[in-house]
């Protein structure tokens, strides 16, 4: 729909104004028609306004009284005058020398026009103080052989409004004519408009029942195709809203039976030791009952664990944690990091190197989250690194900005694997895990944590080779600026531990 100045279709294409130009229209019809039936009225030879009518009629008359009494001089001039008039409504007397009188009205001739009449009949010029009629008298006379027997007269119409006659004469021919014009206005606009207005309610009806994929016709360009189109916005957004919920409350249902699993197996463990222990039956020597505690501790440890990841997740997810973003040398964060495996590196036979470019050594984040991050990175790596095998630290600039790298020389992720690496719980299979496992939590506190900072992380694999890269934003030049005259940088193009 091409929309005006303020969203809304222009003038030309609104349905208000097609409303208003079929009324426009319906009204032109309805002259029209009554031009066209007026003009035929007052043209038609026999009409009652036809030109001469009256004059013919008081002629007929005439003529119809003189050949009756010609014939019967006691003829009823009622009689004749009704049927000479016939059924018109022209008010007709006639008046006989003779002073008879008949008419086909009940009303009396006017005291000026009787007068007239009886001076005309008397052959003496009209006398009296009566007011003369209000309008033109028609007469004709009655001669029987040469002798003046009687006049016709037809008094003038009663005086009516302008429009009254037009209006007798046009009420039914108007009425059908407006009709029709309403009905082809009613077909050609409403009619369409009701179909229209009925689908759409039908489509909320259904959208009210439930039917997320139902949408209203939007074709046209008016306002009820912008309705329309508006409901079906509404409904995609209500779909795509309602399977956001359906899908937060399937990972809801899965990160609750994950943290159950998680949970009840530390339990379990702890559980069967500690009634092995407290059994009064079961003799134990101090090696034995030594060795037992030692595992309820160490589940203890991992219960303790997997809690303190799940609360540490949950405050990032929900941005709950407050960060400290300052401009601090990534260098340091790695030889913290370093330091914390050592210990756990030797142990296993694994190198850590380190490498920081001159240009990637400041960087803008909180340094106690960066230092979880790749810490969380580095222990993942030692679980799954061979003995001889080498984890490398690197920070570069790329592409403007900070990159950040973790690499092992491992086994590998398999392909079917790598998508799910950041979910909670996800732990691949034994030729990756090699039987050594984590809570399942630290990929997934490392993304959020990356994600709160503005930045993204990504995985890369294959057999010999897993790379995690982290890619955070530069941050305020001015800070960077700042910090590096405060503090300078320091980096090595390799340490190994």
């Amino acid at each position: 729909m091409a929309p005006g100045p303020a969203g809304r279709p222009v003038w030309y294409r609104s349905f208000y104004w097609r409303i208003a130009g079929a009324f426009a229209a319906l009204v032109v019809i309805v002259l029209v028609g009554q031009s066209a039936v007026v003009s035929y009225v007052l043209t038609r030879p026999q009409g009652a306004f036809a030109p001469g009518d009256p004059n013919r009629l008081a002629t007929l008359v005439a003529a119809r009284v003189r050949d009756q009494l010609q014939h019967d001089a006691g003829a009823s001039l009622e009689a004749l005058v009704g049927a000479a008039a016939g059924d018109r409504r022209q008010a007709v007397y006639v008046v006989l020398r003779d002073g008879r009188e008949a008419a086909n009205t009940t009303s009396p001739l006017s005291p000026a026009i009787r007068a007239q009449v009886s001076a005309a009949l008397a052959g003496v010029p009209p006398t009296g103080d009566n007011q003369p009629p209000t309008g033109p008298v028609v007469t004709a006379p009655i001669q029987i052989g040469s002798a003046l027997q009687g006049l016709v007269v037809l008094p003038p119409p009663p005086p009516r409004g302008p429009f009254s006659e037009v209006g007798r004469l046009l009420s039914l021919p108007g009425t059908v004519v407006l009709l029709l014009a309403a009905g082809a206005v009613g077909a050609v606009i409403f009619m369409p408009l009701r179909r229209r207005l009925r689908a759409l309610e039908a489509a909320a009806e259904r959208l009210g029942a439930g039917d997320a994929a139902v949408r209203a016709d939007d074709t046209g360009r008016d306002e009820i195709a912008g309705l329309a189109g508006a409901f079906n916005r509404m409904a995609g957004e209500l779909s795509a809203r309602s399977e956001a919920l359906r899908q937060a409350d399937r990972t809801r249902r899965q990160m609750l039976a994950d943290v159950s699993h998680e949970l009840r197996t530390p339990l379990t463990a702890m559980r069967g030791y500690l009634d092995t222990l407290t059994m009064a039956g079961v003799p134990l020597d101090v090696e034995t009952r030594a060795r037992y505690l030692e595992t309820v501790r160490r589940e203890t440890g991992r219960l303790e664990r997997i809690v303190a990841d799940l609360l540490d997740l949950a405050r990032h997810e929900q941005a709950a944690a407050a960060l400290e973003v300052r401009v601090f040398a990534i260098e340091r964060v790695f030889e913290h990091v370093v330091r914390r495996h050592e210990r756990e590196a030797a142990d296993a036979g694994v190198t850590l190197t380190t490498r920081v470019a001159a240009d990637a050594d400041q960087l803008v984040a909180d340094p106690g989250r960066m230092e979880q991050v790749i810490g969380n990175l580095v222990a993942n790596a030692l679980r799954h690194t061979p003995a001889g095998g080498i984890i490398h630290l690197d920070a570069a600039l790329a592409d403007g900005a900070y990159q950040l790298r973790v690499e092992d020389t491992g086994t590998g992720i398999p392909a079917g694997h790598l998508a799910h690496v950041f979910d909670r719980f996800y732990k691949a299979d034994d030729a990756r895990t090699g039987g050594v496992t984590g809570s399942g939590l630290g990929l997934s506190i490392v993304k959020a944590i990356v994600e709160r900072h503005g930045g993204s992380v990504a995985v890369t694999s294959r057999a010999g080779r897993t790379a995690f890269t982290i890619r955070l934003p530069r941050g305020p030049e001015a800070a960077g600026d700042g910090a590096a005259a405060a503090s300078p940088a320091q980096s090595r193009p390799s340490a190994n531990v």
